[in-house]
């Protein structure tokens, strides 16, 4: 009845002009194809498809038969069946308006939900990238569009995180980024190709570089890579090269971008791009950076000359978007970022004008944040770690403006302590390196003028102490010319023996000082006679 029902709606459109054909005709097609495919006449709608004196009908109204075939080949097992499926798909991809087929298709992959996603993708990337090609027009445009909905759907996906998961790939996300790659090669070599660079051209690269930057936030930003030595089986690490790879064939080198992102003034062009994303190409650029400095994808395009210190300067902004972040996959990158930066500078080699650029000190903070929040111990213990490796880079003056910081901003005991206990280490290395070779400026420019001061003043005192004792009477007279002001106020007069007693506490206070400046000099002789010693054994 239902092959019958749509020979009778075919044969009266033969008749028609294109013009003239009806959107009822439209609808009755689709409903009369759909119940021949219900009813499993497979073999008759084929024929109908594969038929010379249908092909106008079928290239306006074929289309809609794209969806029930395309749901046919998810859920028949049947081989036989599944084959003859494929071969109408075909058939209809072929002769079909390719304007109607890109939206159907589209549609399509919009459609599903958890595992399906990944299956529909891999079914129909193939026709949508046939359907594309074939349009004259628009191509970018349909380039994008189709792009977008794809990401969109794979955004969904969880990120397989383990070598098993990988291996598994029970949600199909590795299979889709290997096949994306292959779908958008024609159109990179089609972007290359056109050397009179049209505006076309430039559009289509445009959705290109999206894509590609998409793509480093998802699923690239949270992925898990596998050991160097391993980095072959990885599907994941092999998806970001390539799309490293499609930047750079299109004509936006990573390091171009990634060394001008963020910069008032850049000789990279897309300002416009970055104005409006922000907050995504500041994940991108930061999952970029991390490919690049971390995974060592590409990195032999970066220049051998950067410093070490630019290159942690550069990388600090990356490094503050990491830690922003709350899963536990992205901020443990930022602490990879991190390490990957220090190690390349000596110790107190970063000198503390650094400490003058934002991310230098928010980035502590976000170090100490992970360190008192985390949940994760290891990550706890890193971001300890990271912070102690970060100190020992500063030069003395950057480590305690960072000690200031810490402590005016971590309002935790434990990181307080942390910071107190790298104050008295400073200290420690300070008196056990700095002191001793400048042990001749200490004589002559502190402790000789101390001991001067010292013998004078306690020669003052004393001389006060022995007056006030001889002449009581005296001093008894004169207590109204001892008074003290304070803020242009006279306070209460010091009676006599209050004056007598605080005499001897300054007396006292000397005694003990010249006590301390005999042990220092014992000290220095000390360490004198020692180098003079092994300076003899030598």
């Amino acid at each position: 009845m239902a092959v019958e029902e749509l020979q009778s709606i075919i044969k009266r459109c033969q008749i028609l002009e294109e013009r003239d054909f009806k959107e009822e005709d439209f609808g009755l097609f689709q409903v009369a194809g759909q119940r021949c495919i219900d009813e499993g006449h497979i073999d008759q709608l084929l024929e109908i498809i594969q038929n010379e004196k249908n092909k106008v009908i079928i290239k306006h109204m074929g289309w809609n038969l794209v969806g029930p075939i395309v749901r046919c080949l998810l859920w028949n097992n049947k081989e036989d069946d599944k084959r003859k499926y494929f071969l109408m798909l075909d058939l209809l991809i072929k002769l079909c308006n390719p304007k109607e087929l890109l939206l159907g298709l589209l549609e399509l992959i919009e459609e599903p939900s958890g595992k399906q996603i990944s299956q529909i993708i891999l079914l129909l990337l193939q026709p949508l990238r046939t359907v594309i090609q074939k349009l004259h027009s628009n191509k970018a445009y349909s380039v994008g569009l189709a792009l977008s909905t794809i990401w969109s759907q794979l955004s969904l996906l969880p990120v397989p995180y383990s070598k098993e998961q990988m291996q598994t790939d029970n949600y199909g996300l590795c299979q889709c980024c290997k096949a994306l790659i292959e779908f958008c090669k024609p159109f990179v070599e089609e972007v290359i190709g056109d050397k009179e660079n049209s505006l076309e051209n430039e559009k289509l690269k445009d959705e290109l570089l999206k894509f590609c930057f998409k793509s480093l936030k998802c699923p690239l930003l949270t992925a898990q890579f596998l050991e160097q030595s391993e980095a072959g089986n990885d599907p994941l690490r092999c998806f970001a090269s390539e799309i490293i790879g499609i930047l750079s064939t299109i004509g936006h080198p990573f390091p171009k971008m990634i060394f001008n992102h963020g910069r008032k003034k850049r000789i990279w062009n897309y300002l416009e791009f970055e104005e409006e994303e922000d907050k995504q190409l500041a994940d991108s650029m930061a999952s970029l950076a991390y490919l690049v400095f971390v995974q060592g994808i590409s990195i032999d395009q970066l220049p051998m000359v950067l410093s070490p210190s630019y290159l942690l300067q550069f990388n600090m902004g990356h490094i503050e978007v990491f830690l922003q972040r709350t899963e536990e996959s992205v901020f443990s990158k930022g602490l990879d970022l991190l390490e990957n930066g220090l190690v390349r500078i000596e110790d107190n080699n970063l000198l503390h004008h650094y400490l003058e650029i934002k991310t230098f000190l928010t980035v502590p903070q976000g170090l100490v944040k992970v360190m008192t929040l985390c949940p994760v111990e290891i990550l706890r213990k890193k971001s300890l770690a990271m912070l102690q490796l970060y100190i020992n880079k500063l030069d003395s003056q950057g480590k305690y403006t960072l000690f200031r910081c810490l402590l005016n901003t971590s309002n935790h005991s434990g990181v307080e302590a942390f910071i107190i206990q790298n104050i008295k280490n400073q200290i420690d290395i300070s008196l056990k390196t700095g002191i001793w070779t400048e042990l001749g400026k200490i004589k002559n420019n502190f402790l000789k003028p101390l001991h001067t001061g010292l013998n004078m003043s306690k020669a003052h005192y004393e001389a006060e102490i022995k007056n006030n004792q001889e002449n009581s009477q005296e001093v008894q007279k004169s207590k109204d010319l001892c008074s003290i002001t304070v803020g242009g106020e006279d306070l209460p007069n010091m009676p006599p023996e209050m004056q007598l007693k605080v005499l001897y506490s300054a007396l006292f206070t000397f005694d003990l000082i010249e006590s301390v400046l005999a042990r220092v000099e014992e000290l220095i002789e000390i360490k004198r006679s020692t180098s003079e010693e092994n300076t003899g054994i030598k």
